[in-house]
């Protein structure tokens, strides 16, 4: 299972970013939950959002991030991405993003944006947000 994402750099405040997170070495049809994680120096690593495809492909949004951000997943390119609006600096961040297979009647927002929830990761991506 390999993760790999793009589209990260630099923005300025009240700009955008698209995020791309293309999967290969698994079936998309066998992922139950995509999300999109972030981690600030010195922070830890917060959910932002995440589609739960067990529950027809609910998203599932931080409030930092509601109405800012939104999660969309291609299966045809076995691809999710994270488009990205209205930017803080405070969005300013290593971006992340994680899959698991494993189905989990847990839901809701808290559930779904926990780390220890996704089993694969990909290596991170950095989102620089200037003033």
């Amino acid at each position: 299972v390999q993760l790999v994402e793009s589209g990260g750099g630099l923005a300025q405040a009240g700009g955008s970013l698209r995020l791309s997170c293309t999967g290969s070495g698994f079936s998309f049809d066998d992922v139950n939950s995509f999300a999109w994680f972030r981690q600030a120096p010195g922070k830890a690593r917060e959910g932002t959002s995440s589609i739960n495809f067990h529950e027809g492909g609910r998203r599932y949004y931080d409030d930092s991030v509601r109405g800012r951000f939104a999660i969309s997943a291609d299966e045809a390119k076995s691809t999710v991405y994270l488009e990205m609006n209205t930017l803080k600096p405070d969005d300013t961040a290593v971006y992340f993003c994680a899959i698991t297979f494993t189905v989990n009647i847990t839901v809701g927002r808290e559930a779904m944006l926990q780390p220890e929830r996704y089993h694969h990761w990909g290596q991170g991506v950095q989102v620089t947000v200037s003033s």
